[in-house]
């Protein structure tokens, strides 16, 4: 069972940790790539607009990819 809180923790803290929390390996390096390119992307500006947004859809992403995979395995008593 995975704790949807704890990986939007983890993903508060690092984009994407939070998705390796949750098993998915390569989408939880995606996201740590992509806000890496985001941080990069400060020195054109565009980067100040890109970073929050990826930094928040990842801690959402976390957040219901947990639940959405305790409701697969029949644990849905995820909520504190």
């Amino acid at each position: 069972m995975k704790n949807a809180g704890i990986a939007a923790v983890l993903s508060f803290f690092i984009t994407g940790l939070g998705q390796i929390y949750n098993g998915q390996i390569f989408k939880g390096l995606f996201f740590i790539v992509i806000y890496a390119v985001s941080w990069l992307l400060m020195y054109v500006l565009i980067g100040f607009i890109t970073t929050p947004i990826i930094w928040i859809w990842g801690m959402i992403d976390a957040y219901r990819s947990a639940n959405r995979i305790n409701r697969y395995r029949g644990n849905d008593n995820n909520y504190v």
